[in-house]
C-alpha cells in the first residue's frame, strides 16, 4: 500500500491522521459505489450508509487529499457569481430547488457535523460569513444580493459601513452582505470526520485505489480499478470534481474538459496575539470580499489567520503569493505589521466559464457534478446528500439537481494555459470599481 503524501498545509500539520484504509484487493459487489473521498463522495456515502445501503467508496489517494482537504475552510451558502434569479432563469423549477439547496448548504454541513458528533474534529464554527464591499459601488451589488437571497427566505443582511467597521475591526471596507448561517471548518478534519461517520454507519472505504473507468452491464454499473479489480453496483456516484482528469488522465476525459483546474493558494499566519485578536474580526466570521482578485481570511481554532491569494506566472509562486497576502492583511490591519506565513500550500479548484456548476446524470442511477468555482465546501456536502437521494429513488422533480449534458471546452489545453491571465482582467475590473 502506498501512503498518500499530503501538502504542507496547516491542516495536515494539526489534524490527527487515521490509519490509511487498505486498497481494494478483490472484486466486490455493493448497492452503491462512490468514486472520490472528498466532501461530495463522503457526504453521499454517509447518507447512503445511513439508509442501509451497502456502500463502497474508492479513493485514488487518501480521504481529503484533494481540494476538500486543501481549501480555506470557509463555509459559504452562495455561489461565486451565479445569483438566485439567474439560477431560476436558467433552470426553472429545478433552479428554484437548487437555490434552496445552496441557501441551506451551510446549515446542512453544520447540522451533519452536529448529528454525527464530529464538530470538534472538524473545528466547526458557525459564526457567519461576511462579504464586504471593496468600493462604494460594490455596496449596490451587496444590496442586490441581500435582496435576492431574502426573496427566497434566507437570512442575509446588509451592513452599512459603520456596522462593517465594527464587525471587521477596520474601516477598510464600505459595507457588505452578512449571512449568519455560514462559518468555517478545518476542511481536512471535516473530511476525516465524515469518513469516520460513514464507516460507523457501514460504508467501506478503500484508499490508494484509483479508478480506471466504468461500464454499464445489464442493470448494474461495473467500476474497474487501475489494479484490475471490479466493483459491481446498482448505483454509482462520481465525485472527483477538479481532480477528475489529474490522477488518471483517461478517466472521464469528456467530463474533465468541461472545467479548467486553476491552482489556488492558501496559507496561515502565526497565531495572532490575544491583544491584537480582540480588535481584529472579534466575531470570528469567515470573510471574503467582492473583489475578483479576492481578499479572504478567517481564524482557525489556534487563532491563526487563514488566508490566500493568486499571482500570475509560475516563477517562485509560493513566496510571491505569501508576500501578496501578507501585504493585503497589513493594508487592512496596520496593527498586524506584515504577518509571517507559517504554512503555504496549493491545490486545484474546478472553474467553469460562467461560474455555474455542472450536474450530470451519467446513466441510470449514476450521477456526478463538477465545477465548484471556489464554493465547494458547503456545496459539496449538500450535493453529496442530494445525489444520495437521487440514487435512492427520489423523483427527479423533487431533486435540487438541474441537469445538463457535458460540453467540453474548445481548446481545453489552451484554456488551461491562459487561465492564470484571467487574474489580470479581474484586477483591472477591481481598480475600475474603486473610481
Amino acid at each position: 500500500m502506498t501512503e498518500a503524501v499530503f501538502p504542507d498545509s496547516i491542516w495536515a500539520a494539526v489534524t490527527p491522521r487515521p490509519p490509511q484504509t487498505p486498497p481494494l484487493a478483490s472484486d466486490a459487489d455493493a448497492d452503491a459505489v462512490v468514486i472520490g473521498a472528498g466532501f461530495t463522495g463522503l457526504s453521499a456515502a454517509l447518507e447512503l450508509a445511513r439508509a442501509g445501503q451497502k456502500v463502497l467508496l474508492l479513493e485514488a489517494q487518501a480521504v481529503g487529499w484533494g481540494a476538500s482537504g486543501r481549501n480555506n475552510g470557509q463555509v459559504i451558502p452562495t455561489l461565486t457569481a451565479a445569483e438566485p434569479r439567474a439560477m431560476v432563469a436558467r433552470w426553472g423549477a429545478a433552479g428554484e430547488r437548487f437555490v434552496r439547496l445552496v441557501g441551506d448548504s451551510a446549515d446542512t454541513l453544520f447540522d451533519i457535523a452536529r448529528r454525527e458528533g464530529i464538530e470538534a474534529e472538524a473545528e466547526a464554527e458557525q459564526t457567519g460569513w461576511f462579504q464586504p464591499a471593496h468600493s462604494p459601488g460594490r455596496v449596490k451589488l451587496s444590496r442586490a444580493r441581500v435582496e435576492a437571497w431574502q426573496h427566497y427566505g434566507f437570512p442575509a443582511r446588509l451592513l452599512d459601513r459603520q456596522e462593517t467597521t465594527a464587525l471587521l475591526g477596520t474601516d477598510f471596507w464600505y459595507g457588505g452582505m452578512l449571512n449568519p448561517t455560514g462559518g468555517h471548518v478545518n476542511p481536512l478534519g471535516l473530511a476525516r470526520g465524515l469518513a469516520r461517520a460513514a464507516a460507523a454507519h457501514g460504508a467501506v472505504i478503500h484508499e490508494d485505489t484509483p479508478v480506471a473507468g466504468w461500464s454499464r452491464e445489464g442493470d448494474a454499473w461495473v467500476v474497474r480499478t487501475v489494479s484490475g479489480h471490479k466493483v459491481r453496483a446498482r448505483h454509482m456516484i462520481l465525485a472527483t470534481n477538479a481532480y477528475t482528469g489529474e490522477l488518471v488522465p483517461r478517466l472521464a476525459r469528456k467530463l474533465a474538459h468541461t472545467i479548467v483546474p486553476v491552482l489556488s493558494w492558501q496559507m496561515s499566519t502565526d497565531p495572532i496575539p490575544d491583544d491584537l485578536r480582540a480588535g481584529i474580526l472579534p466575531g470570528r466570521q469567515a470573510v471574503s470580499d467582492t473583489r475578483g482578485d479576492l481578499r479572504f481570511f478567517r481564524y482557525d481554532a489556534r487563532n491563526r489567520l487563514i488566508t490566500g491569494g493568486a499571482v500570475m506566472g509560475r516563477r517562485d509562486m509560493a513566496r510571491r503569493v505569501a508576500d501578496k497576502a501578507a501585504r493585503s492583511l497589513a493594508e487592512a490591519y496596520p496593527q498586524l505589521g506584515t504577518p509571517r506565513m507559517s504554512h503555504v500550500w496549493s491545490g486545484y479548484i474546478g472553474m467553469t466559464w460562467d461560474r455555474f456548476p455542472r450536474i450530470h446524470q451519467l446513466g441510470p442511477d449514476a450521477w456526478t457534478w463538477i465545477g465548484c468555482n471556489g464554493r465547494g465546501v458547503a456545496l459539496g456536502v449538500a450535493l453529496g446528500r442530494e445525489m444520495a437521494r437521487a440514487v435512492s429513488g427520489a423523483a427527479l422533480d423533487t431533486l435540487a439537481l438541474p441537469l445538463s449534458e457535458p460540453r467540453p471546452l474548445p481548446f481545453h489545453s489552451f484554456a488551461r494555459l491562459i487561465a492564470p491571465n484571467y487574474l489580470a482582467w479581474m484586477r483591472r475590473k477591481d481598480r475600475q470599481e474603486m473610481k
